[in-house]
């Protein structure tokens, strides 16, 4: 296919913002100066005072928890993961799961994503719905396990490693090993899954330090930080993306640093659950590599990455509107281990979303980047492509049923909505 993205203006990697015509052949970006000479039966897509950027990167999300959203707001962290939040994961069907994920994967698209790296419970299903959105996925099986229960743990990570057998070869999905926390898995369970992730070469991808009760429950078990506990089970290594990262001491992130973690911040889920703000300026400044998640839509409320580009430049004084923008694309990117994409440029994979900047609530426009991280609230993309295939073209999904999807999602809230007044769930 090839496509040529007119007059729209573009975010350069050099953080530069430059009003060119970006044309696309077959997957890649192959000129930002028009149409090349030899190019024929393009189309043309019109971006007149639109902003162009790179595909934005949720690295951290759960999209199988979509149609959770709002059924636990404003209860204690304990309290929303194992009276809410678990229990109705337990009671989701496959079925269910896969509709989820595809009204998470409709929300992601309209906010610009491109590429997401998912924690879930249900192989086959997360992957039949990325596999129908057309976006780029790395997914991860989560694995919880140990002593008190051999056989569950055992069994996750069997479906695991079903799953990265089934998907080896996708041209958008791939895997990693999802050890679940610290507080959720064994040392034995951790140590294997590590020995797994070096046997088969596979990245990791986790929750960590991410509240202050995981932290006493791992000192009461351990007797060291959930950090310190990670580093001895041989979990942190430099293909390891590490969520969340708010309950940190000084030992902690040179612990990070030392070997090469990249830490996927989650602002809004993190105040949401009340577990505090990560410490990104310690964290950058000692070096670890930054992203951006929006964790899951049952503890954000939202998948918009705008939001939590927005979140980070407010919450880190330090951190500028372009710093945002890249730990959301480039940063994002690289974590997930997609080297060809996060930025517009020849030869990169044309993974972009297009944003029109001409409403009210974005007008003057100053800098087109300032605008999209502190003035994009209610904005949704007008064009996304991935590999050069258009997924939302005008505002209008080009691989998903809309109509389907939010049907089945409004079948399941209201499943939800009679388990809800059970008992055990008030």
């Amino acid at each position: 296919m090839e496509l040529l993205l007119q007059g729209g203006t573009a975010l350069l990697p050099d953080g530069g913002a430059t009003r060119c015509d970006v044309y696309i052949s077959g997957d890649s970006i192959r000129s930002l100066d028009g149409a090349p000479a030899d190019a024929r039966g393009f189309r043309t897509l019109n971006c007149s005072g639109m902003v162009i950027v790179p595909g934005l990167v949720n690295a951290h999300t759960h999209a199988y928890m979509t149609a959770l959203r709002c059924c636990g707001d404003d209860l204690p962290f304990d309290r929303w993961l194992f009276r809410r939040v678990m229990p109705l994961e337990e009671r989701m069907t496959p079925e269910q799961a896969k509709y989820s994920t595809l009204l998470g994967c409709m929300e992601m698209l309209q906010g610009g994503v491109t590429a997401f790296l998912d924690m879930h419970m249900f192989p086959h299903a997360v992957a039949e719905a990325v596999d129908i959105s057309g976006m780029k996925a790395v997914l991860s099986r989560g694995l919880s396990g140990g002593e008190d229960d051999p056989q569950g743990g055992a069994r996750r990570i069997r479906e695991a490693l079903e799953e990265v057998d089934f998907l080896q070869g996708h041209p958008r999905i791939s895997c990693m090993l999802g050890p679940h926390a610290p507080y959720s898995c064994g040392e034995a369970y951790l140590r294997e899954i590590a020995d797994l992730a070096g046997e088969r070469g596979l990245r990791l991808h986790t929750h960590l330090a991410e509240s202050k009760g995981e932290t006493e429950t791992v000192r009461a078990r351990y007797g060291c930080s959930p950090v310190e506990f990670y580093d001895r089970c041989g979990i942190l290594r430099p293909d390891t993306v590490a969520a969340h990262c708010v309950q940190l001491g000084e030992a902690d992130i040179a612990i990070l640093a030392e070997r090469g973690v990249a830490v996927a911040l989650n602002c809004a889920s993190n105040l949401k659950l009340r577990n505090g703000t990560a410490p990104a300026a310690a964290l950058r400044e000692a070096g670890i590599p930054l992203c951006l998640g929006t964790d899951g839509a049952a503890s954000n409320n939202s998948l918009s990455m705008l939001r939590e580009m927005g979140l980070c430049a407010l919450l880190n004084g330090d951190f500028s509107a372009r710093d945002c923008l890249r730990m959301a694309t480039a940063g994002g990117a690289a974590a997930l281990g997609l080297a060809d994409t996060g930025a517009i440029a020849v030869g990169m994979r044309a993974d972009i979303a297009v944003f029109d900047l001409s409403g009210a609530a974005q007008q003057p426009v100053y800098d087109p980047a300032a605008t999209l991280v502190y003035a994009a609230a209610g904005l949704t993309a007008r064009h996304v492509l991935v590999d050069g295939v258009p997924l939302l073209e005008d505002g209008a999904f080009q691989t998903i049923d809309a109509e389907r999807v939010l049907f089945e999602a409004r079948r399941i809230g209201i499943a939800y909505e009679e388990i809800l007044k059970e008992d055990a769930y008030v």
